[in-house]
């Protein structure tokens, strides 16, 4: 069964690039990124791999960790991590999980058998400190992962969870949000004295309070 939102990640042991990984003693206190693959030596994750290791000084800034999963076994990913590097020009800084018997791609539901009954499908899992799954992203095979977009939904996420507001349409970082509607305006006024723009009773927006 998939996971949903707000359920436990699962935790799990299993060979990586990096050495064994308890998922929930390695994530620790951070944010985590966890995105599947169907199989090593696929060209769209040869290109997404790359990109997220391009990326991890971003995805650090926001107190999260990244790590990549396939059904191959640790052999076949060190061979595919020589092609990422020459072929990229961005060598994997993050463990890539050995899924070789499928353990963690049952946990985690990535075995879609009507896609194909036994690579994983493309899914990207954001799963926050207190180990519960905040975003699920399957892609079809044919399409790329955009990290930019996984940036902009830590941003999210982090910041909704610190203040009374949700984020709208293309949001991004700086932009303005909106404030939730369980927030009467009394209470809105102490948490935003500077004040709002009501457009309608639910709709109100607010200048992006400034995580610390």
């Amino acid at each position: 069964m998939s996971l949903q939102l707000g359920d436990t990640a699962p935790d799990f042991t299993q060979e990586s690039t990096q050495g064994p990984i308890h998922f929930h003693e390695w994530a620790g206190n951070h944010w985590v990124v966890l995105f599947s693959h169907p199989a090593d030596f696929t060209p769209v994750c040869t290109t997404e791999l790359a990109e997220a290791a391009r990326l991890r000084p971003e995805f650090e800034a926001r107190n999260a960790k990244i790590v990549g999963l396939s059904v191959d076994p640790l052999e076949r990913h060190e061979q595919w991590l020589r092609d990422i590097a020459e072929t990229q020009g961005n060598a994997l800084n993050f463990p890539l999980i050995a899924d070789g018997n499928r353990k963690v791609s049952t946990l985690y539901g990535l075995i879609h058998p009507n896609a194909d009954s036994t690579a994983t499908v493309r899914s990207v899992f954001v799963i926050d400190p207190n180990k519960k799954v905040r975003l699920v992203i399957t892609y079809p095979a044919s399409t790329g992962r955009n990290f930019a977009e996984l940036l902009r939904t830590l941003d999210s996420l982090q910041l909704t969870d610190t203040f009374k507001v949700a984020t709208p349409v293309n949001w991004k970082q700086g932009d303005d949000v909106i404030i939730v509607p369980a927030l009467s305006d009394d209470e809105a006024k102490l948490r935003f004295p500077e004040g709002w723009k009501t457009l309608k009773p639910y709709l109100r927006v607010v200048k992006q309070p400034e995580l610390v």
